[in-house]
């Protein structure tokens, strides 16, 4: 019988996860595909989803809790304790809408940090879910932000990367006592 993901939306004291900061290696590396969704694939979604929701978060990726697959969850609906999270195991973008929009973004592994971000207001992508079973998505909004921000941890890149306001990145980072040089901007 398959390991159930489904959790409480509840923070937990000690979260089994530890999600990495900025600066850590861990970020930086590209992940890799899941080559078979199995109870082990479960187990860790169970636990970064547990990991996700104690630290308030609406979406991680597997890199951030310093494991290299290429795993994202993603839970806009932290209030609604029926509707289930989004898994997305080797999501892969299949296309973008053509209107690109600014909105503030932050990240769990960057906190009290918030910049905005160009991101395409549509995307489409194809992934797996927790059961291994084939899905392909149209998302916008916030959810199609999330989707986007999260694939970007896959291939090592963080929101920072993207942010225009350079003035604002400085500012932002220096307040939390983040490095500046651990930025790398996207040509």
């Amino acid at each position: 019988m398959p390991v159930d993901v489904v959790v409480e939306k509840a923070k937990l004291k000690n979260p089994p996860l530890d999600v990495r900061r900025l600066g850590d290696r861990a970020l930086r590396q590209p992940a890799k595909r899941v080559a078979k969704v199995d109870d082990e694939v479960r187990l860790l979604v169970r636990k970064m989803l547990q990991t996700m929701y104690s630290e308030d978060g609406i979406g991680l990726a597997a890199p951030q809790v310093a494991v290299n697959k290429q795993i994202i969850i993603i839970d806009v609906n932290l209030e609604e304790p029926t509707t289930p999270p989004l898994v997305m195991i080797n999501p892969t973008i299949q296309g973008f809408g053509e209107e690109v929009v600014l909105f503030e973004e932050g990240c769990l592994s960057i906190p009290q940090v918030f910049l905005e971000v160009r991101r395409p207001e549509v995307v489409k992508v194809s992934y797996r879910d927790e059961m291994g079973r084939p899905h392909s998505i149209l998302a916008d909004g916030i959810v199609g932000r999330v989707i986007q921000h999260e694939i970007d941890h896959l291939n090592g890149v963080l929101f920072v990367d993207r942010a225009e306001n350079k003035i604002a990145l400085s500012q932002e980072l220096t307040s939390q006592n983040f490095s500046l040089s651990a930025v790398r901007a996207l040509s």
